[in-house]
């Protein structure tokens, strides 16, 4: 397998690998904002655009990219508006040399606005579109998020981490124990479907309605993963934006509302998450280029400020739609 760090992927592998398809690029290569795998955007000798993404040795299987693909052109059939990859010989993961990629159309658009209720209606339904799919059936390679996954094997990786000073390190830890016996009180097992996995604003691109790009993070969990990361502002404005969400989203998934308890234990385990990618991923140079403050001193007195914030916001009452 390739260098966990991409550093075998040159723009001639690149070019090559994407000629292999018959695809056959005519400008250079734009690189996008990616830093999970590398993708990049470039025209062809068809007056098309396209986007080329080489996935990162060493994170998913063949099987849970398939999974991936196969979950994407699923809800293409149902007319939901996604950016699946294009097929070669009814193949969508591809492969050259040591490293696996996919082809996609290049989709424009500009990122939604989160303040803006009747783009938000649009959002719910077309995030109960994908529920309504997404619920016929279960992944069986691609994972789920669990306190595992999102809190327990970050915090192992922090603390076997170089980058968290000396000096920080107990604070840390304890507002970090603090806030997964607060998130444990109330991440209890829920219905889990299919998701997104990372529907967040900079997923979406709009040109006359969503379209909605993406899906590597897809994995099972609480349909209100989904939903939650499109809230924004003071609770008033997010109690407002979740109606809107919801009553559109149950046009065509019911949704349950036990699961708003959920919003806040998840908001809290992205963002330990978060910090435990970082710093799983600073062996690629890309990473200290484009994060330099983390493992400064400033970065992890934030974060304790941050995860101190999130404990009082577990201990607040939930979200509650409107009678």
């Amino acid at each position: 397998m390739a260098q966990f760090n991409f550093s075998g992927l040159t723009p001639d592998l690149i070019l090559n690998a994407v000629e292999t398809t018959g695809v056959y690029p005519v400008s250079g290569l734009l690189p996008l904002n990616s830093y999970e795998n590398r993708v990049y955007q470039f025209l062809a000798e068809d007056n098309r655009r396209y986007v080329v993404k080489f996935y990162r040795p060493q994170r998913w299987s063949d099987l849970q990219i398939q999974e991936e693909h196969d979950f994407t052109q699923e809800l293409v059939e149902h007319e939901v508006p996604i950016c699946a990859p294009l097929r070669f010989d009814n193949q969508s993961l591809l492969q050259y040399q040591d490293f696996r990629f996919a082809l996609f159309p290049s989709v424009g658009g500009r990122q939604f606005e989160v303040d803006n209720l009747d783009q938000l209606e649009w959002m719910g339904r077309f995030i109960g579109r994908i529920h309504q799919v997404a619920a016929r059936t279960q992944f069986q390679h691609r994972p789920a998020l669990t306190l595992q996954s999102h809190l327990l094997e970050p915090r192992q990786q922090l603390a076997e981490s170089t980058l968290v000073p000396e000096s920080l390190k107990t604070a840390f830890f304890t507002i970090l124990d603090v806030l997964y016996q607060k998130v444990q009180e109330y991440y209890r097992d829920m219905a889990s479907i299919r998701l997104h996995g990372d529907c967040h604003p900079g997923n979406i691109l709009w040109r006359d309605g969503p379209t909605f790009v993406d899906m590597d993070d897809c994995r099972s969990g609480p349909a209100i993963q989904d939903l939650w990361m499109m809230l924004s502002g003071e609770r008033n404005n997010q109690l407002l934006q979740l109606d809107t969400l919801v009553m559109a989203y149950e046009e065509f998934y019911e949704f349950d509302t036990a699961q708003l308890k959920l919003i806040e234990p998840l908001r809290a385990m992205r963002l330990v998450h978060y910090m435990a990618w970082l710093d799983k991923r600073w062996q690629d140079p890309a990473f200290p280029q484009a994060f330099p403050w983390f493992g400064s001193d400033k970065y992890w007195e934030q974060q304790i400020l941050s995860l101190k914030e999130q404990v009082a916001a577990l201990e607040e009452p939930a979200l509650k739609l409107t009678p």
